[in-house]
């Protein structure tokens, strides 16, 4: 006679208790011990735990944190290591495990926990903007993933006065490659956006924002792609528009005056002109002297996102339009032109066959044409007429404190 006895003896000092000289012993189906999860990525983790039991299987279930035991995914191994697959990205999951011995079974462990990571950045234009995984929670509060960060400019790119937020997103174990003041090389399934917004109240940014649109690129096969996204007016929610509108939008400026503004979002054409160098589409405002302040290089360097650069210094920098105290009025103007306009007046670039110009701050000023056309300059900045006033793309209104400076510099000529 075989008896099985897990009831506690009093008397006993053994495992099981023997009330019959027939009863065999049969050893307890130890629980598994060190539960471990590893190698947790957005989609999977591998579970492993330690067991004393000789030729044990084991019935691992998980489900999402809180479900009801029997009711979750299980799988069954005969080795104390199992990787589990087609995971939620961001979400906690429960795991149990129990041995299972050649006549009875261990009971459960305690609850094991761990949270997939962030779910990665496609590379891929998706219909909706939340679908390219480029922020984090509610994509409103425009909080980067976090397998992307955010960079700023010494000299931005004006665009009717709306705020700007700038995130590069780079392949898993893929940096930028440094080659020159200029671009850096970017890797194929790079992610840039730019995210343009208004707060509601300049002089108090707690009462809100209104985001008008997220431009992207993204460098697939070699070749970099371009598209927009535009927000509802929910704040919800970005979709994909190739064709470009207009927006209506009223905010209250730093002087508590109200300024009725028709933003304008460029159609994919749009974007082409502005982003074109001999036909081939490349990005305009992340060049390493663009953002050679705020030590963001050595930031680049310290987190891996850079290669080929040990000495942020070596990097020449571009001055800041606003900075008097150090850089010259046409040290001023010239990183403004670069900016602004150099992207279209420069060899290559779509304006090159209609104009001489050359805006970029590394031209000579004898070969940029700038006082030859000084006075066409000065017309074409001072008012607001459109197919006409520079620049022709991206802006529906005149800069004031940008036309006073160019002003400013083409008189000193």
């Amino acid at each position: 006679m075989k008896k099985v006895i897990f009831a506690l003896c009093i008397a006993c000092t053994f495992v099981s208790c023997f009330n019959d000289p027939d009863d065999e012993f049969i050893a307890q189906c130890t629980t598994p011990t060190n539960v471990l999860s590893n190698d947790v990525s957005h989609e999977s983790a591998t579970i492993t735990w330690e067991n004393s039991n000789t030729n044990a299987t084991y019935t691992l279930e998980y489900g999402v944190s809180g479900f009801v035991l029997g009711l979750g995914e299980t799988i069954t191994t005969t080795t104390a290591t199992t990787t589990l697959t087609n995971l939620e990205a961001n979400t906690t999951y429960d795991v149990y495990i129990q041995s299972i011995c050649s006549d009875n079974v261990s009971i459960q462990t305690e609850v094991i926990s761990f949270t997939t990571l962030a779910p990665i950045v496609s590379t891929q234009f998706e219909n909706n903007l939340s679908d390219l995984n480029l922020f984090s929670g509610n994509i409103a509060d425009l909080i980067p993933s976090p397998y992307a960060f955010e960079y700023d400019l010494t000299t931005p790119l004006f665009t009717d006065y709306a705020h700007k937020q700038r995130i590069i997103a780079l392949p898993s174990g893929e940096t930028m490659q440094y080659v020159d003041d200029g671009l850096p090389t970017f890797p194929d399934d790079t992610v840039i956006a730019k995210t343009f917004y208004y707060f509601n109240n300049e002089r108090d940014e707690t009462l809100g924002k209104q985001i008008m649109e997220t431009r992207i690129l993204i460098k697939q096969n070699g070749a970099w792609v371009t598209g927009n996204y535009k927000w509802n007016e929910s704040q919800t929610e970005a979709t994909l528009d190739a064709n470009g509108s207009v927006v209506p939008y009223s905010y209250v400026d730093n002087s508590g005056d109200t300024q009725n503004i028709n933003y304008k979002i460029p159609s994919s054409a749009d974007c082409t002109q502005c982003h074109s160098i001999n036909t081939d589409i490349v990005p305009i405002g992340p060049k390493l002297r663009s953002m050679h302040f705020n030590n963001q290089l050595q930031h680049f360097i310290d987190n891996n996102y850079i290669s080929n650069l040990t000495d942020p210094s070596t990097v020449s920098v571009l001055p800041n339009w606003e900075n008097r105290d150090d850089y010259s009025l046409a040290e001023r103007t010239r990183a403004y032109f670069d900016v602004n306009c150099a992207h279209c007046h420069q060899p290559g670039g779509s304006c090159d066959t209609e104009s001489s110009l050359d805006f970029r701050y590394e031209t000579p000023f004898g070969d940029t044409d700038i006082n030859t056309f000084k006075f066409t300059i000065l017309a074409r900045t001072q008012n607001y007429i459109d197919t006409y006033s520079m620049p022709l793309i991206g802006t529906t209104m005149v800069h004031d404190e940008g036309y006073s400076l160019i002003e400013e510099y083409i008189d000193s000529l």
